[in-house]
């Protein structure tokens, strides 16, 4: 009998075998869906679209165009749709969860391996999407500056997506549906942008906007422009605009290194209290250092996404599984 027990434990798997087995098996059941194939052409069309539209309005040369770009909160939102919205509900509509865990894995590490299959996947996707973005800017708008803080760009983009990705799974693992997961995670999308407009139009405290996910406040950065202005039927889009929530970890890193000391001016337009025949007033209402801003949005993101993978975890580890 130890005999036995001996040569069983000695042909099973080690633990990391059985682990990096549950990733492959995630990872490539992710990047063979066709709606992950689709987004990650569409965003290449964006990105295109974002390289192509400055130009043909005659805009100058811009070096830090491959440092100041970002995927954006849109599609921050989509990359997490269609990476984890099946990553747990549809192994519970197919079946495929009873087999799975049939095999010698824990329903803990079935759910490690896919957050690093995830983790993986954007690392990826996310690597190639900025490295056309960097070769597309060059081509645009010639020589960029400051190309070593790109990889800093591309890890806050990831860790933007990876809030929206654990939003998606705690709803997946909740509802054990995909549709109901999908639409759960737009609703929020929704709603965080509905307030993020009200709040910044009615309300004299629109710092409250940093502590959801989402975009946050607009300020403008106190540097010297950086850049051209864009001017499309006479709006101009300052260059030194920023925005202070968890979908701009990526930009305002590279802000922080770039002007470690700067500082970011939040207004308003009293558009309600403007006089007949007259502009409405911009009312100063704070301004705060752009390193705050920085560790307060990683803050954010990091305990909104550690609490919503643990709600994920949680419910996946006691769903109960009906054949």
């Amino acid at each position: 009998m130890a005999a036995t027990a001996h040569v069983a434990n000695a042909q099973r798997p080690s633990w990391l075998t059985r682990f990096w087995a549950v990733v492959k098996y995630e990872m490539l059941w992710n990047i063979r869906k066709k709606k992950f194939i689709g987004l990650v052409i569409a965003a290449f069309a964006l990105v295109t679209v974002q390289l192509a539209l400055p130009a043909a309005f005659g805009v100058d040369q811009n070096p830090d165009f491959a440092v100041t770009f970002s995927a954006g909160n849109l599609l921050f939102f989509l990359f997490a749709i269609v990476t984890a919205m099946n990553s747990i509900s549809g192994e519970f509509e197919s079946g495929t969860i009873v087999p799975l865990l049939t095999k010698p894995v824990s329903r803990t590490m079935v759910f490690l391996g896919k957050l690093l299959a995830a983790f993986i996947v954007l690392m990826v996707t996310y690597t190639v999407l900025f490295t056309y973005s960097t070769v597309g800017g060059i081509i645009v708008y010639g020589p960029q500056e400051n190309l070593h803080l790109v990889p800093l760009a591309l890890l806050g983009n990831v860790l933007s997506t990876f809030l929206w990705i654990a939003i998606v799974l705690a709803a997946g693992a909740i509802s054990k549906n995909s549709l109901i997961a999908a639409l759960s995670a737009f609703s929020l999308f929704i709603a965080f942008g509905f307030a993020t407009a009200i709040v910044s139009t009615f309300s004299n405290q629109p710092e409250l906007l940093n502590y959801i996910p989402g975009s946050g406040v607009t300020g403008t950065l106190n540097v010297p422009p950086r850049g051209a202005n864009i001017t499309i039927q006479n709006i101009t889009l300052s260059s030194n605009s920023i925005s202070t929530g968890t979908d701009s970890i990526g930009a305002n890193l590279v802000n922080y290194a770039l002007y470690p000391s700067a500082t970011v001016n939040v207004t308003r337009m009293d558009v309600f209290s403007a006089k007949p025949g007259q502009p409405p007033q911009i009312r100063h209402l704070y301004t705060e250092p752009i390193s705050l801003v920085v560790a307060r949005s990683i803050a954010v993101a990091l305990v909104y996404t550690f609490v919503f993978l643990f709600i994920a975890w949680y419910a996946f580890k006691r769903a109960q599984i009906l054949e």
